[in-house]
């Protein structure tokens, strides 16, 4: 598996400036959930407010926003306890490199998710869904990552 990560850079080196874009943004993904998780995020419901407030200026379909007010606002402790694990696990994802196309595809639903909770953040999460789909459509775990380990003995769209 080492050989096969020092492989990686030989055979999709022209990935590099990718792969650090993956881990910077797995390092912020991260970071937003131990701040979070460490913070006190689980403990009050800083959620159903930043939803309430949200939805308020947000331009998000009706249909979803009465999801999130009937759904997530009265079962907030799932909803943050859900949001911290997915942060989590994009970030764990993103730094190792493993599983960077499904974790792209959460990455482009947590970021949907703050668009329309953060309405005045509006260039910043649309950026990060452009991020996602470029790391997913490039593939982008394949340099510096497990995905090429991965991807040269099962080929498939996970890799």
């Amino acid at each position: 598996m080492i050989v096969a990560f020092f492989e990686s850079i030989k055979y999709v080196g022209h990935l590099f400036p990718l792969a650090f874009l993956r881990v910077f943004v797995g390092y912020f993904y991260l970071n937003q959930a131990l701040l979070k998780y460490n913070g006190d995020f689980l403990t009050h419901p800083r959620i159903a407010d930043l939803i309430t407030t949200g939805l308020a200026q947000s331009t998000a379909p009706t249909w979803y926003s009465e999801f999130l007010s009937q759904v997530a606002i009265p079962h907030w402790r799932v909803f943050s306890g859900v949001i911290v694990a997915c942060e989590l696990l994009l970030g764990f994802s993103y730094l190792l490199g493993y599983l960077v196309r499904p974790m792209a595809i959460v990455g482009v639903l947590l970021s949907c998710f703050y668009l329309s909770v953060y309405p005045t953040a509006d260039i910043f999460y649309k950026t990060f869904i452009a991020v996602h789909i470029t790391l997913a459509w490039l593939a982008a775990g394949r340099c510096l990552g497990f995905d090429y380990y991965f991807y040269k003995r099962n080929r498939g769209i996970w890799w």
